[in-house]
């Protein structure tokens, strides 16, 4: 069973930022605060059952994912890992941007980019690798939870050397915003979230710093802990 507390590398745009307000609202849940957030009454018209389509990504907070919720290896603290997230941070690194958009990724609907961008692949697999030893071994029911079976040869490669099937060749960046939804409820929810989104009026989106996240236990969400600004 997973131990706690889980620690994860995330983006976060910043508690200020439009696009954190934007998910925090969907989600109903700020994370930087830790508090409940009113949602929006077009989401609640749309979907009455607005907070169970939004339950799964509301556990984790609004963010996209860099290096996937983890416990800590035996020895290590979580001081040390705040001091790594300082010190990787600082070493300079192309700095990613995306074309946002929402759409619909595996049966759920996000933020995602609309093309991939190198630097934002790099930016991920080096969070994978550098901060993997902090990652406490994976247990029996953990890899079994991950539906080995599923699983292309690779996802399942992935998955036993670094804990999470989706990374590397398999990482796509997304910021989650639904839970899975089936196909004939996914077109008025998607509607209604991109005439949200386009009311930002972003064209851009600078991945430009880095987040660490954390879950204290199996019932709580993830909260903020700490944010590093990507050198150039």
């Amino acid at each position: 069973m997973t131990d706690f507390p889980r620690y994860a590398i995330y983006f976060a745009a910043g508690a200020d930022s439009a696009v954190s307000r934007f998910g925090a609202e969907l989600l109903g849940y700020d994370v930087y605060t830790g508090d409940e957030v009113p949602f929006p009454a077009d989401a609640s018209r749309v979907a009455p059952d607005w907070r169970d389509v939004t339950a799964d990504p509301r556990k984790y907070g609004f963010h996209g994912t860099l290096k996937a919720p983890m416990a800590l290896a035996p020895g290590r603290t979580e001081a040390e890992l705040v001091a790594a997230c300082a010190a990787f941070a600082g070493k300079a690194r192309p700095m990613p941007s995306i074309r946002p958009v929402v759409d619909s990724i595996s049966g759920f609907i996000a933020v995602i980019p609309t093309e991939p961008v190198g630097a934002l692949q790099q930016l991920a697999a080096d969070c994978v690798r550098e901060f993997d030893d902090f990652r406490a071994p994976m247990t029996a029911e953990d890899r079994a939870r991950r539906r080995p079976d599923k699983l292309t040869e690779r996802q399942r490669d992935y998955l036993d050397r670094w804990g999470y099937p989706y990374v590397m060749e398999e990482f796509r960046f997304h910021m989650t915003l639904t839970g899975r939804l089936d196909a004939e409820r996914r077109g008025p929810i998607l509607e209604m979230l991109r005439a949200r989104f386009a009311a930002l009026g972003l064209e851009t989106l600078a991945i430009d710093r880095i987040a660490l996240f954390k879950q204290d236990d199996s019932s709580a969400r993830f909260r903020f802990v700490g944010e590093w600004a990507l050198a150039r």
